[in-house]
């Protein structure tokens, strides 16, 4: 496996700043998630550790080596697109044997049937080996893209969203074998997505992106217990951070003009009154929303409480952060 460094990076097409001096260090064995809404230069920063766009400006280095001029074969790395990237008039079986019989690898027979059987059984499509890929369901076929890259072995992986389009519950399934396969392959992932799930549940690290800029880069614990700004903020935690104006509860910092308030730092039972508008009850916990001093909150509370719309508690914030104008994090 390797490192991937990313210096001073910057790619437009046209008038549009699709990165702006992004660096960016994934560690040799690390599962780095780049998180953000479209068009925040996600797919981009693929697509250049891929070799598939030339960055303008910067460097990009894969194992300790710069890869400039290097073709996406040379680099070693394997690319799991948002959409299916198979042949149709291939069996699965063709399909995931594709990459191992090419000139670069030359897998012999024996092995490229082990390493087959082997991820089809992680994948759960061994019954479907002999199948068309289109007679696959969206769900199936996005399992054999993904299979493509696992059979690879390279030193890099890098995903596109690949679990977008599956059902929630393969969907959680595959972010745990993900994680497995990654972790006792000691293998180097990074990994693209707008879910803060996956981001959470998957990543060694997160690195938020807004309009081609790298925000803010750390351990998914780093992001959600100390976010840089109102937009990191935001990108992580479910429910979303409520964002208030900074004296809504009364004194706040100097230069604060928001407070933000995950469920979590908002104590119930004491402070001043909130009415509950509405109870969303999810079996492990229970969402209060409430509406205090005309602005709407969203807070847990006991899987088990009595409340109900309309009843008034008491609440006050607890650690909060305080944002300036410009929804930069003040200490």
């Amino acid at each position: 496996m390797a490192e991937v460094l990313l210096k001073g990076v910057s790619k437009s097409f046209g008038a549009h700043h699709a990165l702006r001096d992004v660096t960016l260090h994934v560690e040799d064995g690390a599962f780095v998630v780049l998180l953000g809404p479209t068009g925040a230069g996600k797919t981009t920063t693929l697509r250049m550790v891929a070799g598939l766009d030339v960055p303008d400006q910067g460097e990009i280095s894969i194992g300790g080596h710069s890869v400039d001029g290097l073709t996406p074969a040379q680099r070693d790395v394997t690319m799991v697109f948002q959409q299916y990237s198979l042949y149709p008039h291939l069996t699965v079986r063709d399909n995931l044997a594709f990459p191992l019989k090419s000139s670069l690898l030359n897998t012999p027979k024996a092995e490229i049937d082990r390493k087959i059987g082997e991820v089809a059984e992680v994948l759960q499509i061994s019954h479907k080996l002999d199948n068309k890929s289109t007679a696959l369901s969206g769900g199936e076929m996005q399992r054999v893209s993904i299979g493509r890259a696992l059979v690879r072995q390279p030193s890099v992986y890098l995903m596109d969203e690949p679990l977008s389009s599956l059902d929630a519950k393969l969907r959680a399934d595959l972010r745990i074998e993900l994680k497995r396969i990654q972790a006792s392959l000691g293998a180097t992932f990074l990994y693209v997505t707008h879910d803060q799930v996956e981001a959470m549940t998957m990543a060694t690290h997160v690195g938020v992106l807004d309009e081609g800029r790298l925000v803010q880069f750390g351990t998914p614990r780093e992001l959600y217990e100390n976010p840089v700004s109102i937009y990191a903020a935001s990108r992580l935690g479910q429910p979303r951070i409520n964002i208030l104006p900074a004296d809504v509860f009364g004194d706040a910092p100097a230069r604060a003009t928001s407070i933000g308030l995950r469920p979590e730092q908002i104590r119930q039972g004491e402070g001043q009154e909130s009415q509950v508008m509405r109870i969303e009850r999810l079996g492990d916990q229970t969402r209060l929303h409430l509406s205090f001093r005309n602005h709407d909150l969203i807070t847990v509370t006991d899987p088990h409480t009595t409340l109900k719309p309309g009843d008034i508690i008491a609440i006050r914030p607890e650690r909060p952060f305080y944002f300036d104008a410009a929804g930069t994090r003040i200490s």
